[in-house]
């Protein structure tokens, strides 16, 4: 059974630093790139950020780019998403997403072509 699992998330004022971290279990971790997206209330779920299964490729929003770290571990097999300078359209709940390295990166940024995903977890950044 293939668990995601996020952490990290809180309350932080505008221009402060989370950093959210993803566990995964149950899948053979370096074989699947992996994603974060975010979901605010009433709109849709966006792309934040993606790491190629070996880690030497990565993609990020515009909206988050230079400021957004996304990085793994394979060997402890977890991703980390270091944001920093977060603003208040920062909010909303992120998740965790494993995509199989077999659908290639053409629709990495694509929340449709991720195979398994955690639970959520929530950043609010205050004004």
């Amino acid at each position: 059974q293939v668990q995601l699992v996020e952490s990290g998330g809180g309350l932080v004022q505008t221009g402060g630093s989370l950093r959210l971290s993803c566990a995964a279990s149950g899948l053979t971790f370096s074989d699947y790139t992996m994603g974060w997206f975010r979901q605010a209330p009433g709109k849709e779920r966006e792309f934040v950020a993606a790491i190629s299964w070996g880690g030497s490729n990565t993609y990020y929003a515009d909206s988050v780019k230079d400021r957004f770290t996304i990085s793994r571990d394979n060997a402890k097999n977890t991703v980390t998403l270091q944001m920093n300078s977060l603003k208040p359209e920062d909010t909303a709940a992120y998740y965790c997403a494993a995509r199989s390295r077999r659908r290639g990166s053409l629709y990495v940024r694509l929340y449709r072509d991720y195979d398994y995903w955690g639970q959520g977890t929530q950043v609010t950044v205050s004004s």
